[in-house]
């Protein structure tokens, strides 16, 4: 153990070729600009939400102790573009924070380039009879054959109810008396009075 008052007070910055430095907090985002002229600075929970469409820190920005900031160029724009230029925008691919970094600097990079990509699976979530599922497992081998079964029955579109999450969706030929039932009626402004039983 040991005294940890003066530790993690330091703002770690990242710079685009990956080499980082920390600082001492309390520091303004002008200070740390001052020594790197043409860049600028961003939050790095700015880059994670918004890409390349994050706002640089304004040079009075306080930063906060224990945080990550990447030290960025500052693109030059063409003579004739200006605000209305176009960005790409990327969802469902997982990159990392370097690979975040550099996409900043980059006006155009198709997902092929980047390498960290995870591929996941997909959950699905089937419903079946118990008597069902009893009459599988007593007509099957092993567990692969039950579940080849349970897959071929989902396929051919039987009485399976699949869902993923709290959506519930239904395949067709199910009861319909269980789906629940959702009716919305017209409220016209106005003033609120309260019902009255006679």
């Amino acid at each position: 153990m040991g005294n940890t008052f003066g530790g993690k007070r330091s703002v770690k910055i990242m710079s685009i070729s990956g080499e980082t430095f920390k600082l001492k907090t309390p520091v303004q985002a002008g200070s740390v600009l001052q020594n790197h002229p043409g860049h600028m600075l961003l939050a790095s929970e700015a880059v994670v939400h918004f890409g390349a469409r994050a706002k640089p820190l304004e040079p009075h920005h306080e930063l906060k102790p224990r945080r990550l900031y990447f030290l960025v160029e500052q693109p030059k724009l063409p003579a004739g573009r200006g605000a209305g230029m176009r960005r790409r925008m990327r969802s469902g691919v997982h990159m990392t924070a370097k690979d975040r970094l550099e996409s900043l600097m980059l006006s155009r990079r198709s997902a092929s380039d980047i390498s960290a990509v995870r591929s996941a699976g997909v959950k699905v979530r089937l419903r079946l009879p118990k008597a069902e599922v009893e009459k599988l497992i007593a007509e099957s081998k092993d567990g692969a054959d039950v579940a080849e079964k349970i897959v071929g029955l989902f396929m051919s579109g039987g009485d399976v109810h699949c869902g993923g999450g709290d959506r519930g969706l239904a395949r067709q030929g199910t009861n319909k008396s269980h789906q629940k039932r959702v009716g919305f009626s017209v409220i016209e402004e106005g003033e609120i009075q309260p019902a009255v039983d006679s």
